[in-house]
């Protein structure tokens, strides 16, 4: 049996190109959102929504913010009016993350714009994902890099969404396909 070659990932192009900002206002933000934002006991939407606004997210009136909420760099998020964020929603944007308004991502998604796929140097690739006004992608869904979830959209339990998902349709499993209108 041969060996396959193993990547040495000390050699690997670091995430770091993707901040976007100084050290410090990363590492300060880690220990905002560590206090403020993805904290269980912290129940004031208004005042995840005001530390997540001081580090350069744009956020519309009335958008409900949920605990447990993880944002990578809320300097690449923007989220329209009236959006809602649920419990336990993991927004790992490594480049530009834009929910429109009037959309919800329920509890337990995991919104990411940075993949390692298909590099064999393991280097960081990121890609915006954009979610358009009254989309709603439900609980435990995974949406990668690149992806645009069309206007009032659904996205069902548990898909992986890669591409675009039409205005106005369901999409889900099986296979992560569209099947059907939303409104008739």
């Amino acid at each position: 049996m041969t060996r396959s070659r193993v990547i040495d990932l000390s050699l690997a192009p670091g995430s770091g190109e993707s901040w976007d900002a100084p050290a410090w206002k990363v590492y300060a933000w880690g220990a905002a959102e560590l206090l403020f934002v993805s904290n269980p006991w912290q129940i004031s939407s208004r005042l995840r929504r005001a530390v997540l606004v001081a580090f350069g997210a744009r956020i519309g009136r009335g958008v409900l913010l949920r605990p447990r909420l993880r944002v990578r760099f809320p300097w690449k998020l923007s989220i329209g009016d009236r959006s809602w964020i649920g419990e336990d929603v993991w927004l790992h944007n490594q480049d530009q993350l834009a929910i429109g308004s009037d959309a919800v991502i329920s509890q337990g998604t995991f919104i990411t714009t940075g993949s390692h796929a298909h590099r064999r140097d393991m280097a960081l690739i990121t890609k915006p994902v954009t979610v358009a006004d009254g989309a709603w992608i439900t609980a435990r869904c995974i949406v990668l890099g690149g992806t645009r979830i069309g206007r009032n959209a659904v996205v069902t339990p548990g898909t992986v969404v890669s591409g675009e998902v039409p205005d106005g349709m369901v999409f889900g499993q099986p296979g992560g396909i569209v099947l059907g209108p939303r409104f008739r």
